[in-house]
C-alpha cells in the first residue's frame, strides 16, 4: 500500500503521495533552501565562533595525527555523544535491582537499538554468567529430556530475525496523567533488534512434544528465577533462543549468554538468563502472571495472560529533549510498531487530532518490528498539538488515551498503547500532555 496525505487549505486539499519521488524530491529541495537561506542572512552565535575552523580552513583536529587502531580494542561513541545513555527513574521501584532503564529513543536513528542503549529490566539484578557452566534443561511432558550448553545449542541450525522487545509497562506512567515531560521516560522501555540463535519449535522437535502437553514454562537463571508460562501454540511459532544480538554475543543485561525472544508479546515473556523450558497441560499461574503483569479492570476484576503488544506509536522528532528552533520546513519522525505483525499505515496530526495525514513508512517494514515513518513539514512557529496513529495489517487502529480508559479504566500499569501528544508552543519547546 502506497500512504498518501492531504495538502492544501481546506476544501481545496490534494491527494499527495510521500513516496513519489518528485514529491521528496521538492520537499527536501525546499527544506535545503530554506536552511541556505538561514545561514546566508545570519549565522548563529556559535556557527560564528567556529568560523576559522570551517572550510577552506583546517581545524585542529585536522592538522594532527589522530588514534592508532589499537587504542580502542573494543569500539566506543565519540566523546561528544557521551549523554546518549539509558537513564532510569530513581523512585520508580524501591531498588534498582528490580528496576528498569529507559532506551533514548530521541537520539537514535533507524530501527535498530545499539546494544549499550537497549533498555534493561531486571526482577533481582544483573546475572552475571559463566558460558561455560551454563546450560539449558527441557523436560515435563516430552519424550526425551535433555540437558543443553551453550555449544550444544550453537550447533542447530542458526536464524537471525528483527524484532522489537517491550515492556508491557512501556507508557504505564502515564494511565492517570502526564508525567516526567521526556519521551525516553515516556516510551523507552522498547528496543528492536537482529536476534540470531536457534528456532524454539527446534530445540521443541529435538526432545519430542507428548501429544497431551498444551503450556510451556520458561525460566531464568537470575536470583528470582523469573519464569512465565506461554501457550505452546506460540512456542511453535515464531519464538527464538537466542545467543546473539546485533551480531554479537549477547550482553549480560540482555541475559548473557542464552535467552529467550517471544516477537510481538511483552516484554517478560522474553525471559533473559533462560536455564529451563518445561512443558505441561496447563499454565503456571506463577507470581509474574497473577500478582503481576496482569491488567486491573474497572469492575475489580483482572485481565490475565494479556500477552500481546497491539498497535503503537510516537514522534521522536520534535519531542521534549529535541525542540524547534523556529518557523520554517522540518521533517517529523518517529516510530510505529505492532505485535500483530507490519504496521500498514501511520497518520499524523498536527491539531490534537482533529484531522490527519498518511506519511510515509521507510522499508524494511518488518514484522514485529519498529517501523520508521516521515513527513515534511512547514511550521508557521504558531503552538500545534502533535500526534501520531499506527494502524497494523489486521485493521487495528491505535486509540486515543480517553477510549483506552472508556474500556479499561485508569487502575492498570500495563498496555498502554495510547496515542502520544506532544503539545508544541510558540518558542518551539515541545511538553507532554493528554487531550480528554
Amino acid at each position: 500500500m502506497r500512504p498518501t496525505f492531504w495538502r492544501g487549505k481546506p476544501g481545496r486539499s490534494k491527494l499527495i503521495d510521500p513516496n513519489d519521488v518528485g514529491f521528496n524530491r521538492r520537499a527536501m529541495l525546499g527544506l535545503g533552501a530554506a536552511l541556505t537561506g538561514t545561514l546566508a542572512l545570519g549565522r548563529n552565535a556559535a556557527l560564528a565562533q567556529s568560523e576559522g575552523a570551517s572550510p577552506p580552513a583546517d581545524a585542529p583536529w585536522s592538522q594532527s595525527q589522530g588514534s592508532g587502531v589499537v587504542d580502542r580494542p573494543y569500539g566506543r561513541p565519540a566523546d561528544f555523544e557521551a549523554g546518549v545513555i539509558r537513564r532510569n527513574i530513581p523512585w520508580l521501584t524501591a531498588t534498582s535491582e528490580s528496576s528498569a532503564s529507559f532506551t533514548p529513543l530521541q537520539d537514535l536513528h533507524g530501527i535498530i537499538t545499539p546494544n549499550g542503549l537497549f533498555f534493561e529490566r531486571h526482577h533481582s539484578g544483573r546475572a552475571d554468567i559463566d558460558p561455560s557452566q551454563h546450560r539449558l534443561m527441557i523436560h515435563g511432558m516430552v519424550e526425551r529430556p535433555l540437558l543443553l550448553s551453550l555449544q550444544d545449542i550453537q550447533r542447530f541450525p542458526q536464524v537471525s530475525r528483527t524484532h522489537f522487545i517491550e515492556c508491557s509497562a512501556n507508557g504505564g506512567m502515564h494511565w492517570r496523567s502526564s508525567q516526567l515531560n521526556s519521551l525516553q521516560f515516556a516510551h523507552g522501555m522498547i528496543g528492536c533488534a537482529e536476534w540470531t540463535g536457534v528456532r524454539l519449535s527446534t530445540l521443541l522437535e529435538e526432545v519430542g512434544i507428548r501429544k497431551e502437553a498444551r503450556w510451556v514454562m520458561v525460566e531464568g537463571a537470575d536470583g528470582a528465577h523469573m519464569n512465565r508460562s506461554l501457550p505452546l501454540e506460540k512456542c511453535l511459532d515464531d519464538c527464538l533462543v537466542v545467543y546473539a544480538q546485533n551480531g554479537e554475543a549477547l550482553r549480560p543485561e540482555q541475559g548473557y549468554p542464552l535467552r529467550l525472544v517471544v516477537p510481538g508479546w511483552e516484554g517478560s515473556v522474553s525471559i533473559k538468563w533462560l536455564r529451563r523450558i518445561k512443558l505441561g497441560d496447563r499454565p503456571w499461574h506463577s507470581r509474574e502472571e497473577t500478582a503481576k503483569y496482569t491488567d486491573l479492570m474497572p469492575d475489580g476484576t483482572a485481565r490475565g495472560f494479556s500477552f500481546l503488544m497491539e498497535a503503537k506509536s510516537v514522534i521522536t522528532f520534535p519531542c521534549p529533549e529535541k525542540p524547534l528552533s523556529g518557523a520554517g520546513l522540518y521533517e517529523i519522525r518517529g516510530l510505529a510498531w505492532t505485535g500483530n505483525g507490519k504496521v500498514k499505515r501511520v497518520d499524523v496530526s498536527m491539531d490534537g487530532g482533529i484531522t490527519w495525514q498518511s506519511v510515509r513508512l521507510h522499508e524494511p517494514v518488518l514484522s514485529k518490528a519498529l517501523t520508521r515513518f516521515t513527513l515534511p513539514w512547514r511550521w508557521d512557529g504558531k503552538p500545534a498539538l502533535l500526534q501520531s496513529r499506527a494502524i497494523d495489517e489486521t485493521g487495528y487502529v491505535q486509540p486515543t488515551i480517553a477510549a483506552l480508559r472508556k474500556r479499561r479504566g485508569s487502575n492498570s500499569v500495563y498496555h498502554n498503547d495510547s496515542i502520544q501528544t506532544w503539545q508544541l508552543k510558540a518558542d518551539g519547546s515541545v511538553f507532554d500532555v493528554q487531550l480528554g
